[in-house]
């Protein structure tokens, strides 16, 4: 079976008819801001070169996070992968865990690519977020997609990153 038809029998069984034909009617996603983190990071540990490029861990050591209706701490002892490619882009990917206010423990994995501007000025990269949360309150984080934006934070003591994280509606 094709690729293509891989992907419409999976939907077929994932949603009854009548939702598949009103999804494939809808308008294109709007986003919605859900919160910002500022996490802070350890001093990069190089692995070196690898077949699939040079390869960094940059510890995750800490932070805050804060949207409507969910805040917190991130809990220190989650790493950043990064490895940098032949085309000069840096592919990361993060792998931590968050602490509401409330206690709840919320898993982050998220991954993009970060690309040196073409225009010699510095941007926001985006990153493709995918929450873990129990079941209960903040259950809306694993059924939603998500985009996020990441850049240095420049109003911290020590190296941190910001990062906010908006709801595909």
């Amino acid at each position: 079976m094709r690729k293509r038809n891989l992907v419409a029998a999976s939907l077929a069984a994932a949603l009854p008819s009548a939702a598949l034909g009103q999804a494939q009617a809808q308008a294109a996603p709007r986003l919605e801001f859900a919160f910002e983190e500022t996490v802070t990071l350890g001093a990069a540990i190089s692995v070196g070169s690898t077949p699939f490029g040079k390869r960094n861990i940059i510890p995750i050591t800490g932070g805050t996070f804060e949207g409507p209706g969910i805040k917190g701490t991130v809990i220190p002892g989650g790493w950043d992968w990064q490895l940098t490619r032949a085309d000069g882009c840096t592919q990361v990917k993060a792998d931590y865990m968050l602490k509401t206010d409330d206690g709840v423990v919320i898993n982050v994995v998220n991954t993009g690519a970060l690309c040196p501007p073409k225009d010699g000025k510095p941007s926001a990269a985006r990153t493709q977020p995918v929450f873990e949360a129990p079941l209960g309150k903040y259950a809306w984080l694993g059924q939603a997609a998500f985009i996020g934006t990441l850049e240095l934070a420049t109003d911290t003591p020590g190296p941190a990153v910001r990062i906010r994280f908006y709801k595909a509606e």
